[in-house]
This record gives C-alpha cells, structure tokens and sequence, in this order.
C-alpha cells in the first residue's frame, strides 16, 4: 500500500478507513514543521491533529486528479492556523532570530525560494502587518516549499492570483527591507523579541 499515490490512499480509504493513516505517516511531519514555524511548537500539535481530523472527514470531497495530497493537507492546515492568531503573533516576532533550514526539491526555484526564506526570517514586523491572504501565500511557498500550482489548490485560488499575491509579499517585503536598511543595526535590534511584549 505504500507505494500507492495519496490519491489512491484516499479512494481506498472510503472502504477501509485504516488506509488514511498512511496519509498521515507521509505528511504529517511537514505539516507539523510549517505549523510549528507559524504557531509554535504547543498550537502546532493541535493544528497537526485537527488538520488530519478534518481531512479524514472530508476525504470524500478530496480531487482524486491530484496524486499528491500535501497541497490540500497545507490548506486545511492554513485554515486552522487562522483560528490561532496570537500564537502566529508571537511567531512572527521571533522569526528574525530563527535559523531555519529549508529541504529544498525543486531544483529550479531554489534561488526564489532561499530569497523568499531570507526575506522571511527578516522582515518579522512588515509580516505581521501583511494581509493574512498574503502571508499565507508567502509562507506556504517559503516555509511549505509548495509551487504556485500546488498553492493555488491548497488556498483554492486561481494561480494568477497567487502569483498576485506573491508579488504582492514580495513587494511589501522589499520596502521593508528599503526602510530598515535606514536604520542603524542598533535601532533595528535585528528582531530580538522585547520580553515586556513577548507576551502580548
């Protein structure tokens, strides 16, 4: 059963729910990673179970043309997040001082995709400020590792619109960076969480 596509996983799953637990070992630790660099380590695991939770109890609806469903597991998993703003919040403010590591396998975006990390573990304050549709978008590219196809299925937008948004981030990101490259590093303080607002 392994070696069968997650599609296939999940049309098996509607007679022997047992199968979709493979989905679960196969995914679940990036889908844990994303969520831990955007709630922390604690909502994470929440995010974790209910993204599982709710994809098994929606697999009916899953689009059995896509072999891989690490798309539709991320999109579930954004929405949750969604639900845990003050985490993210916390989250974001720390990200400056996060060393993160990305398993790049898309050999052709790795230039974007290293510049997109750097833009995101530096510009923690202009994230927080950036629509959450973008910010989804970005981080899912970013932190997901998923291509514009695979975003536009996880958030169900066309890719002319994540492309839009995208840009949109990236935009965002490079007048942050414009603005903050005015400042002294001291000023700047490099993203050091405050400890009298850490828990704000």
């Amino acid at each position: 059963m392994s070696t069968d596509s997650d599609s296939n996983l999940i049309r098996y799953s509607a007679e022997n729910p047992a199968v979709f637990g493979e989905l679960y070992e196969r995914h679940s630790a990036a889908i844990h990673r994303y969520a831990v660099r955007r709630v922390g380590a604690s909502a994470a695991d929440d995010v974790l179970s209910d993204t599982f939770l709710v994809a098994f109890e929606r697999r009916s609806s899953f689009d059995l043309t896509w072999a891989d469903a690490r798309p539709w597991l991320f999109g579930i998993a954004t929405n949750l997040i969604r639900k845990h703003h003050r985490e993210e919040k916390r989250e974001l403010k720390a990200v400056m001082s996060s060393n993160i590591d990305l398993p790049f396998d898309d050999t052709a975006a790795v230039g974007q995709r290293v510049d997109a990390e750097r833009a995101v573990r530096g510009m923690g304050q202009a994230l927080r400020k950036m629509p959450a549709r973008d910010r989804d978008v970005l981080l899912l590219f970013a932190w997901g590792g998923l291509s514009y196809e695979e975003i536009a299925n996880a958030t169900g937008s066309p890719v002319g619109t994540v492309r839009s948004r995208l840009n949109r981030a990236r935009t965002t990101l490079r007048t942050a960076t414009t603005t903050e490259a005015k400042v002294s590093p001291k000023e700047m303080n490099y993203g050091r969480v405050d400890a009298s607002t850490q828990n704000s």
